[in-house]
């Protein structure tokens, strides 16, 4: 078969005819369910479907599936752009920015804790030491000690708790020093964290009023769309429904000469002649893709 021209109620772009016939094969149960046995074959319409006649060359329920069809594109066009919205990418990048920021923030945190309980465990020893200190103080000048050897241990005592004070100070200055540029960076993060928030405030304020456009263009084509299946008969809409789910989104098509203008391959010659001589109620199917085609008056 040869591939022929786009066409106005063809898939959109990014579905191929190839993979049409391919999602077609994967939903065939579905199909044979909905279509009561008629996924490949040509059936007449029920007395119900002739409530009406269209007066031109279509006939009005096939008429009436193109344009429901249309709808359903549309909608889906609506989707896919919401999906898409540009400030839908920005709110993205700036939770991405913030999320990165704050697990920074946390490590920094955790780094900041660390050495303030250090700090506060020294600063518990000094307190100790210095209650030491005082003790003995007291007993070295109290009067109740008078023996030399005593009086001098006392002193030793005091001077090496002295020492061990002196020491845990130098180490409570070191772990002082070691948070400061922590807390320099903490400040810092917290400055551009707040910026960041009220960027991603205005980012997402922006992602919803697009996203509220684009709904109230979706509930205007949604009713007009629940219209136009309300005037198609109910077995070809259940077949229009199962078709569309498996042939990327496009159920129906133009016969055009020989071509399907769902699938751009043009049918054989001896399938056309037999399409031509069904009755004009009849609701035939592409050879090659499976998909519902509208026939013109000649």
């Amino acid at each position: 078969m040869r591939a022929t021209g786009s066409d106005h109620y063809g898939a959109p772009d990014d579905r191929s005819a190839d993979g049409d016939r391919t999602s077609r094969q994967d939903d065939v149960d579905d199909l044979d369910n909905a279509t009561a046995g008629h996924h490949r074959s040509d059936h007449v319409l029920s007395p119900e479907h002739h409530r009406t006649r269209h007066h031109g060359p279509l006939m009005s329920e096939l008429a009436n599936l193109l344009g429901l069809q249309d709808h359903d594109v549309h909608l889906d066009q609506l989707r896919h752009r919401r999906a898409g919205l540009a400030e839908r990418a920005a709110v993205a990048g700036l939770e991405r920015e913030q999320a990165a920021l704050d697990a920074m923030i946390a490590e920094l945190r955790d780094r900041r804790d660390g050495i303030a309980r250090a700090q506060k465990r020294l600063e518990d020893e000094v307190a100790g030491l210095e209650m030491k200190v005082a003790a003995e103080d007291k007993k070295l000048y109290s009067g109740t000690v008078s023996a030399p050897k005593e009086l001098q241990a006392i002193q030793d005592e005091i001077a090496a708790l002295g020492r061990r004070q002196r020491h845990l100070e130098d180490e409570i200055i070191e772990q002082m020093e070691a948070a400061e540029p922590l807390d320099a960076q903490l400040a810092g993060h917290a400055s551009t964290r707040a910026e960041l928030t009220a960027r991603l405030d205005e980012a997402t304020a922006a992602l919803r009023a697009a996203e509220a456009v684009i709904d109230a263009d979706v509930a205007i084509e949604q009713a007009a769309r629940d219209r136009a299946a309300a005037s198609v008969p109910a077995a070809l809409l259940a077949e229009y429904d199962v078709l569309r789910r498996s042939l990327g989104g496009v159920a129906v098509a133009r016969l055009e000469g020989s071509s399907c203008r769902g699938c751009h391959l043009q049918l054989a010659a001896v399938e056309l002649e037999r399409i031509r001589k069904l009755p004009a109620d009849a609701v035939v199917h592409c050879e090659e893709c499976g998909r519902i085609l509208v026939r013109s008056s000649s």
